[in-house]
């Protein structure tokens, strides 16, 4: 009886102008959010060897620095003046190996043997079981990370042109390569094995206690003077990244800082994209307030009699409050909705043109609505009762 009386000032064009502006608001907050979980993932793949948050550098290769003979290696002073910039965690030198190294390999009635070079970084790098990087000194066996790029040219390159058989990764593992070390007068044959294939480092790693084992036993004794640095940063998009190594003449070798840029962009666009949303969200809220508002004026008079007449404030403001929350719930429902059929129409686009999509769940997203109906129901329903209460 009570929401009969005070509902004839009601303007259902006022409530239908908050629940669309409301609806697109709430869309476009959650859409945005979805997107980018959606989409994020492609630029932030990791390698599961060389974590994502680490950045190869090398120095510029330049037709001047090759005629004058300057060297393309850091110096000690440019390895610390980058521990010293704000973005780095971690710095670590990649050391070479200064002897002579040749690997053979026996399968399908041929052997093939060739040399090689051979590199190491700190432990903390690499990201392999502890059993498996391991080396003391006089283990006959070496493991060995390679370029997973190296598997593929012999499979569709090699391996086609010679009608050999193509080899999967789990086949590598159990082959064993015969390494040959020589310098200093001395030579020795060590057994290898690939524990690991690598998308990011191209480059041939053994664990670091093996190098440095070898290099004071076969090597030339020579000042290390590394040629790439792997550098652990906060952040790979931030800009502060490409500006120093553009002024410094440094490179990265996994275009980690264009991944880096298109994630920042990504979620520069998805800000944007939210904050509109949400603007959008603030200004539907306050229709709805006014329209309320504009209600509670026009029955002042017989909301002031039924306060008058004994009903407390609660019990007169619980129709209007019923009529907010009971909007927010629906527009919140019908997003949930919309977000489903706009992500199964954009899904199957991603599909098309990005190799292995995988959407994940929308959860996040609901959840973010959910939030947004919370906070404007509960400053709705605290909004009405301190109007009701103003006009005692």
């Amino acid at each position: 009886m009570l929401w009969k009386l005070l509902r004839q000032h009601v303007s259902i064009a006022q409530l239908v102008g908050f629940f669309v502006a409301n609806l697109c608001g709430m869309v476009i907050v959650m859409l945005g959010i979805q997107f980018y979980k959606d989409v994020s993932p492609v630029f932030a793949e990791e390698d599961g060897l060389i974590k994502k948050d680490y950045i190869v550098v090398t120095k510029k290769v330049s037709t001047i620095g090759t005629l004058t003979g300057k060297s393309g290696t850091f110096s000690s002073y440019e390895v610390e003046d980058m521990k010293l910039q704000p973005f780095t965690v971690n710095v670590g030198l990649f050391q070479p190996a200064r002897f002579k190294v040749s690997a053979g390999l026996s399968f399908g009635g041929m052997n093939m043997s060739t040399a090689m070079f051979l590199e190491s970084v700190p432990d903390t790098f690499v990201d392999v079981k502890a059993d498996d990087w391991t080396f003391v000194d006089g283990q006959k066996e070496i493991p060995i990370i390679i370029p997973r790029n190296y598997l593929n040219l012999y499979n569709f390159g090699f391996a086609r042109s010679r009608n050999l058989p193509q080899l999967s990764e789990g086949m590598i593992g159990m082959v064993s390569l015969d390494i040959v070390l020589s310098g200093n007068g001395m030579r020795e044959i060590k057994k290898g094995r690939i524990v690991g294939f690598s998308n990011r480092l191209n480059t041939i790693l053994v664990p670091e206690a093996f190098m440095n084992i070898a290099n004071a036993k076969y090597g030339d004794g020579g000042e290390l003077r590394p040629s790439r640095l792997i550098i652990e940063v906060n952040n790979p998009a931030d800009e502060r990244i490409a500006q120093y190594f553009n002024e410094n003449g440094y490179e990265t070798e996994d275009n980690k800082l264009d991944s880096g840029r298109i994630t920042w962009f990504l979620k520069l666009a998805v800000g944007v994209v939210m904050a509109v949303g949400l603007v959008i969200s603030v200004l539907s809220f306050y229709i709805l307030l006014l329209s309320i508002y504009l209600i509670l004026q026009k029955n002042t008079d017989k909301l002031e009699n039924l306060l008058l007449i004994g009903y407390s404030p609660s019990y007169v403001a619980k129709p209007y409050q019923i009529l907010a929350v009971s909007m927010n719930f629906l527009v919140w429902g019908l997003s949930v909705v919309l977000l489903l059929l706009i992500r199964e129409w954009y899904s199957d686009v991603l599909e098309d043109i990005i190799v292995g999509f995988d959407g994940g769940s929308i959860v996040l997203s609901c959840l973010a609505g959910m939030l947004l109906f919370f906070i404007v129901s509960v400053y709705n329903v605290i909004a009405i009762r301190r109007k009701i209460n103003s006009i005692i």
